[in-house]
Order: C-alpha cells, then sequence, then structure tokens
C-alpha cells in the first residue's frame, strides 16, 4: 500500500512538473534576450528562435487597423502558440503616426500591452520606406515606448521597416540607425533592436561589410517574400552569416514582393528550413483581411481573434502551422 501511494504521489509530481513547464509563457522560459556571436541567446545562454505574426499597417482608415486588438493577440499566443508579433507602426502616407498620432499610439499599445500580459516578445516597428526623413519622429516614438514598456523583456525595437534598394546602407541607413539606437540606449540599456538593411532588407550583406560598432544586442533584419525572393537572397544572407551578422527574418510572406500573387508553399518550406538551420526568429505577413493573398484572414474575420480554420486565407493556414508547430 505504501509504495503505491508513493507511485501515485511521484506520478503526481511529475504531472504536475509537466504542467508547470507547459505553463510557461516564452518570456518566462527565455526571460531577457540578448546578442551572442550571431544568434539570440535567451537567459539561459540557449540560441533562442521564435515564431509568430506580423500585424499589418497600422494606420488609420486603411481597414486592417481594426485587427490591433487585445483578442487577436490573445489568439496568437493561446491558439497559435506564437512567441512573438510584431506591431507595425504606419509612420508614412495616409493615416499614419506622423498625421494620427493619437490613434495610432493607442492601437499600438493595446497590442503591446496584451503581448506583455500574454507573456510574448513584441517587436515595435517603424514601418517606412524612407524613415531617415523623419528622424526626429522616430525618436520622440522610441522615446515614448523606451520610457513606457523598456523595462521588461518583452519590448524589441525595429527602427525602420525597410529601406528602398536606393537608399545607401554606409550614407543614409547605418547614421540613421546609430542616432536611433543612442536614443534608444539613452532610456534602454540593452533591449534588443533591429537595424533595417537596404533593398527593402534584402542586402544583408552590405550590412555585413560595415555593421554597427561599439554597441550590444543589435541584429539586422531579412525579409523575403517566398514567390520572389529565393536563393539568391539566401545566398546573401549565408554571407551576412558567415562574416557573423545577427540576423533575423522580421517580416516574411509565402507571395510574392508585392503582398499578392500565388502562395509559394515549397519556397516557405524551404525558407523554414534555412531560418531552422540557422537558429533564426520569423515573423510572418500579415494579420489583415485585405484582398491579397498575403493576409492571413478571409474577408470579414473578427477583429478580435478567435478565428477557425474556415476564416484562414491559404496563407494563414500555412503560418499558423509553421508558428504553432515552431
Amino acid at each position: 500500500m505504501r509504495i503505491s501511494r508513493l507511485f501515485s504521489l511521484t506520478l503526481f509530481v511529475w504531472i504536475i512538473g509537466i504542467s508547470t513547464a507547459y505553463a510557461q509563457t516564452p518570456v518566462q522560459k527565455h526571460g531577457d534576450l540578448r546578442v551572442s556571436g550571431k544568434h539570440i541567446v535567451d537567459k539561459n545562454g540557449a540560441v533562442t528562435s521564435l515564431a509568430g505574426p506580423s500585424f499589418f499597417w497600422s494606420n488609420t482608415g486603411w481597414g486592417q487597423d481594426r485587427f490591433y486588438t487585445r483578442g487577436a493577440v490573445n489568439t496568437f499566443a493561446k491558439d497559435w502558440k506564437a512567441g512573438i508579433v510584431r506591431v507595425a507602426v504606419g509612420a508614412q502616407n495616409d493615416g499614419s503616426i506622423l498625421k494620427d498620432r493619437r490613434g495610432n499610439l493607442k492601437r499600438a499599445q493595446t497590442v503591446i500591452e496584451a503581448a506583455i500580459d500574454n507573456g510574448l516578445y513584441v517587436i515595435v516597428d517603424w514601418h517606412s520606406h524612407q524613415a531617415e526623413r523623419d528622424v526626429k519622429e522616430a525618436q520622440a516614438f522610441f522615446t515614448h515606448i523606451a520610457k513606457r514598456y523598456g523595462h521588461t523583456p518583452n519590448i524589441i525595437y525595429e527602427i525602420y521597416n525597410e529601406p528602398l534598394d536606393t537608399t545607401d546602407w554606409n550614407r543614409v541607413i547605418k547614421p540613421y540607425a546609430e542616432v536611433m539606437i543612442k536614443t534608444i540606449r539613452q532610456i534602454d540599456p540593452d533591449n534588443l533592436i533591429i537595424v533595417g538593411t537596404q533593398s527593402w532588407a534584402t542586402e544583408v550583406d552590405k550590412a555585413a561589410d560595415n555593421p554597427i560598432r561599439g554597441q550590444k544586442n543589435i541584429l539586422y533584419a531579412l525579409h523575403f517574400y517566398a514567390a520572389t525572393h529565393k536563393e539568391f537572397v539566401r545566398e546573401k544572407a549565408e554571407y551576412a552569416i558567415k562574416k557573423g551578422l545577427p540576423l533575423i527574418i522580421s517580416e516574411w510572406g509565402s507571395v510574392t514582393y508585392s503582398g499578392d500573387g500565388f502562395v509559394d508553399i515549397d519556397s516557405s518550406i524551404e525558407w523554414m528550413r534555412f531560418a531552422k538551420k540557422h537558429g533564426l526568429t520569423h515573423l510572418n505577413w500579415a494579420v489583415s483581411d485585405k484582398d491579397e493573398t498575403a493576409s492571413m484572414l478571409k474577408p470579414g474575420a473578427s477583429s478580435h481573434g478567435g478565428w477557425r480554420e474556415q476564416d484562414l486565407t491559404i496563407s494563414g493556414r500555412l503560418a499558423r502551422e509553421i508558428i504553432r508547430n515552431w
């Protein structure tokens, strides 16, 4: 009888241990992230690769701002098993934070705070293709974010979404990044900062040849759209990685670079093999029901999450499967 009870108690403790492990949120498990060599590592020094979704441009009136809700984040945390989400704060064009600061900031903060409450990491992205035109506005934005959330381990700053192919790394992007890094580091000394790279974040080789010096916990953005960007972009990424450049795939799509066109499942899988091989974190574009194939959601899907399989597009089903099993 005593042996039986001891066995039962041991089994109970073992089950409780498993339950506790499964109950950990990504932030509870990994804690403060940092860059070590070419990798993101967690509080224990283990290479850490996270997967999650990127929200669409937050711009007021574009129609996709409606998904910046707590319910959407809850769904990504609980059903999609995401480790990270990305807030794409629109910083150009109509309805951007430059035109409607209050609305865009409120939406961003809703998602950031929901991510923190769910124990997710959250990238706060200055979503612009010409960020060097609005340096003061970007500084004011990241100063606000750093003061409000920089004390948490959840926050990751992305200071420039996708510089154009004509925006030179050495003369424009790198100097801009150095200004923004200095601004953030005056408040937040150690959370990760993502630096955009030339040609819509595909020419990481140029950054690898002239990286930012004297700063810690800096990552470089690598973006791809699977139906367009294939081996020629991976070759640039391989070159950068071999030179020790720490990369993050802060945006990727399963379709063409336009955000539309056919869903290239084979190429997407090839890219996921690449991400797994190199331990890269990645975020899929986009949380949207816009009429284009990169959208995860079918038209009319709920703004507040709780989506069923029939609410998801082909891109959405693919993204959910990858994220859940990452």
